[in-house]
């Protein structure tokens, strides 16, 4: 080492100039670690994205279960004639399919320049439009916009992933890159398959979309701004309607026809930029001023949602109970499928029947003088001690009944009544810090009605009404299918003279003896008239409505007998362990039976004896056309067609001459046939009559089982035969069909046997077979004999009279008969007395 000056300044200035170097070192390391740390980073950060990305597709829903069909379609009911009667829908499910062939080109157009202008380009996806939509926004100072999701995009978002409207910031993101993934495939498998995917996609998206004011789907819009199809709409209305689904809301044509204005003229604009128009539409359509005609179709549009029929109610319970029961839908999904499922319900209604009867059953004419009004109420409170009480019309009245009111019932003399005691109860209740939560209250005129009309040749209903008045709310209480009331001696036919006959165990000619009977636990069994009136036939006591012969009979068949037969009729409501006695027979059972089944049980009558279900439809199909439902059963037999007749003929007396002549029809041409009822204390007023035609039935009481009085007991046969008369007008003399397997026989009206001399005669039909063989002698004259003579007649002068005088032995008693006159011997005169005097065996007596 130089230690001289020259060797300590050199290495200085080596020293110095060395520094420099090993700083850039320094730095040159540090940088190329943050380099290789920063690199790292950005590769550690796009396989985590990457990562994430494979995840997230993963998670995206199979292009094969994806279904692009746009939900909630609404559904249609159609009458016997197919016919609309109702539309059924949800908030959201009022879509009515069109296909792309019924919706105009203007409109396809109007929704892509608008919404996606490359989508007839682009393949799901477009980079372009996402670019262009920024550039549109920030040029126009956003006073124009453009989507930058695709079409395809848009009805993933609507019918695949349809929970993006409570998405997170996380999942909207996870959803965007999903449906961006699936909108690709989905054009992809739609191509390979064969289909064009542009067409498969716009028309599902225009039958999708919200359009505002409740109306989804561009034929549903069509209806609900301009009142017409969506094939018919001019290009103006489509701009209307194209202008909508960005924002529903605010560019409601009806609600906010500037805001819908001002994006219309975009749409137009829109469509001459891409040369979807010329110019003279352009002009065309600006100048039409379509909201006039908007604002005249909304106006006469009701925006009260119309009360459905008794009809619909029921038809929409047995269409659920059959998806539930056939095809194994939950509840909520048989609702769905109702309301928002496009499903077409093909009803048995005939409206020219059911027009009928809801006039009837709303014409006060009809009803007593003085109906009362019934109140239907209910109250929850939340109490200040923070409690949660619910209070009911029966609680009110047991209150108004601990008051000192022990006659209190919930029939009032007017609606105000009526009220003025809810408010006083509701003051009782509702105290200081307490809460009224909701409350409920309607008022009901009593006493009630409900009607069924069946085609007995079907089952088919025809009609239903279940209940008196104007009916003010959808899916409400049907007297005719919700109630279960007594039947009175309806059932007698049912399940008493109709198991008998059927079993051979009687014919309408047996006797029965009318005397003190009691049930087996010693309860007497009286008649109406609380009177005995010795025997009769079968056929009498069903004219008269006998009370102890059907107890009998009853006896004799076993109640078990009648029950079998009643389930086989189709009453449901039986309690098999406290329904097989013998007051089943006077209709004396625990839970009562709904009008309904009561009436297609009597329609089992009328059809010869078999049953059929009571059918509100005849088949339910999906949108497609496929059938989800048929109602298409051969019905069960239950009598034989003989015994049907019999017990026809039978009631037939009953309107001629027995309970029922007050429901006699005023075209005596039309054969009709009924059965009363009556219950205790007359709480329940039934009928069930049928002709030819149609079986009625019907049922009058309180909905309170108070007593029908006086006055309040004949509007059921106003209401019944108003009915029958007018759904009959117009249609042909017919009279019940005698089948072959009944044969008609003169009888004795009194022992029922074959009419024998003296008889009073009555023609019997019977079951081939049944008819008695046995002649009465129970009428025979009893011989009157001839006083003897005073004086020896003169033979002589007897023989001067001519050749038919005879002769006469007086000592040895005999006679003989010359053959040639009228006279004869005591002999004789005693034969023709008794009826013997025809030597050819002929009876020429025939009583009638």
């Amino acid at each position: 080492m130089d230690l001289g000056k020259a060797g300590v300044i050199a290495e200085g200035e080596a020293l110095e100039s060395s520094a420099p170097r090993v700083g850039y070192r320094v730095v040159v390391v540090l940088l190329r670690a943050l380099l290789i740390a920063f690199l790292s980073f950005i590769i550690l950060g796009i396989c985590m994205a990457a990562g994430a990305y494979r995840g997230i597709i993963d998670d995206t829903p199979e292009i094969s279960d994806a279904n692009i069909m746009p939900m909630g379609f609404a559904s249609f009911i159609y009458d016997r004639d197919g016919n609309e009667v109702r539309k059924l829908n949800s908030v959201n499910g009022n879509r009515v399919s069109v296909s792309l062939d019924e919706i105009p080109l203007n409109m396809q157009h109007a929704i892509v320049a608008i919404e996606d202008s490359r989508f007839y380009e682009h393949n799901g996806v477009d980079p372009h439009g996402m670019i262009r939509a920024v550039i549109v926004a920030l040029s126009s100072g956003f006073s124009r916009s453009e989507g930058a999701s695709t079409i395809t995009q848009q009805l993933l978002k609507n019918n695949v992933f349809t929970g993006w409207m409570t998405e997170t910031k996380t999942q909207r993101i996870e959803r965007k890159i999903q449906e961006q993934y699936l909108a690709v495939e989905l054009e992809k498998s739609l191509r390979e398959a064969g289909e064009d995917p542009k067409a498969v996609i716009l028309e599902n998206y225009l039958n999708t979309v919200n359009f505002g004011n409740g109306a989804y789907g561009v034929q549903t819009a069509a209806q609900t701004y301009f009142g017409k199809n969506a094939r018919d709409l001019t290009l103006s209305e489509c701009a209307v309607l194209a202008a909508i689904p960005q924002n529903p809301s605010q560019f409601n044509p009806i609600l906010y026809p500037e805001e819908n204005a001002s994006r219309m003229h975009t749409v137009l604009e829109y469509m001459l930029e891409q040369n979807y128009i010329t110019q003279d539409e352009y002009n065309e359509a600006m100048s039409d001023n379509v909201y006039d005609r908007i604002k005249e179709n909304s106006a006469s549009v009701s925006t009260e949602e119309e009360v459905y029929s008794y009809f619909v109610d029921e038809l929409i319970s047995q269409v659920k109970q059959d998806l539930m029961a056939q095809k194994g839908y939950t509840e909520a999904q048989a609702n769905s499928a109702i309301y928002s499922g496009g499903l077409k319900i093909y009803s048995t209604e005939d409206p020219a029947v059911q027009s009928v009867m809801e006039s009837e059953f709303t014409n006060p004419d009809n009803f007593p003088e003085g109906s009362e009004v019934g109140l239907d109420w209910a109250l929850t409170v939340d109490k200040a001690d923070g409690s949660r009480v619910n209070y009911s019309r029966e609680m009110l009245q047991t209150y108004f009944q601990e008051q000192g009111d022990e006659n209190f019932d919930l029939n009032f003399s007017s609606q105000e009544e009526a009220q003025s005691y809810v408010d006083q109860y509701k003051a009782a209740v509702v105290g200081e810090g307490d809460t009224i939560v909701a409350e409920r209250i309607s008022f009901v005129p009593e006493p009630q009605a409900c009607m069924t009309v069946i085609d007995q040749s079907t089952g088919e209903v025809r009609g239903i009404v279940g209940g008196r008045g104007e009916k003010t709310g959808s899916l409400t209480l049907d007297r005719a299918t919700d109630s279960e009331r007594q039947p009175g001696s309806t059932f007698k036919i049912l399940s008493t003279y109709g198991p008998a006959l059927e079993r051979g165990e009687i014919t309408l000619a047996t006797t029965e003896t009318d005397d003190q009977f009691n049930y087996s636990d010693g309860q007497e069994v009286k008649n109406s008239d609380n009177t005995h009136h010795g025997t009769m036939t079968v056929r009498k006591a069903i004219e008269t409505s006998n009370n102890v012969i059907a107890a009998k009979l009853i006896t004799q068949i076993t109640p078990e007998v009648g029950y079998d037969y009643l389930t086989r009729l189709g009453i449901t409501t039986l309690d098999s362990d406290k329904d097989t006695t013998q007051s089943l027979a006077l209709g004396g059972i625990t839970n009562g039976v709904s009008n309904l089944e009561l009436t297609a049980a009597y329609a089992a009558v009328a059809n010869k004896g078999v049953y059929n279900k009571p059918a509100f439809y005849t088949k339910v199909t999906d949108r497609s056309g496929n059938v989800l439902l048929e109602n298409a059963s051969s019905g069960t037999k239950v009598f034989k067609e003989s015994t049907a007749y019999l017990l026809t003929s039978a009631m037939e007396d009953v309107m001629k001459a027995g309970t029922g002549t007050q429901f006699q029809m005023e075209d005596t041409s039309i054969a009709v046939a009924g059965k009363t009822g009556t219950t205790d204390s007359y709480k329940d007023l039934v009928f069930v009559g049928y002709t030819p035609y149609y079986t009625c039935g019907i049922w009058t009481g309180y909905d309170t089982n108070e007593e029908l009085s006086e006055n309040e007991r004949q509007y059921i046969n106003t209401l019944w035969t108003n009915v029958m008369n007018r759904i009959h007008e117009g249609k042909a003399a017919k009279n019940f069909a005698v089948p072959g397997s009944v044969e008609e026989v003169s009888i004795c009206s009194q022992s029922g046997l074959l009419a024998g001399t003296g008889c009073p005669v009555s023609t019997e039909y019977f079951a081939e077979g049944t008819a008695p063989t046995t002649v009465c002698t129970q009428h025979i004259p009893t011989p009157v004999p001839t006083a003897a003579p005073t004086v020896a007649p003169d033979i002589t002068q007897e023989a001067s009279q001519g050749a038919d005088a005879g002769t006469y032995d007086g000592t040895n008693g005999t006679g003989e008969d010359s053959g040639a006159g009228t006279g004869g011997n005591i002999w004789q005169t005693i034969q023709n007395l008794f009826g013997g005097g025809d030597t050819s065996g002929t009876d020429t007596e025939t009583g009638q």
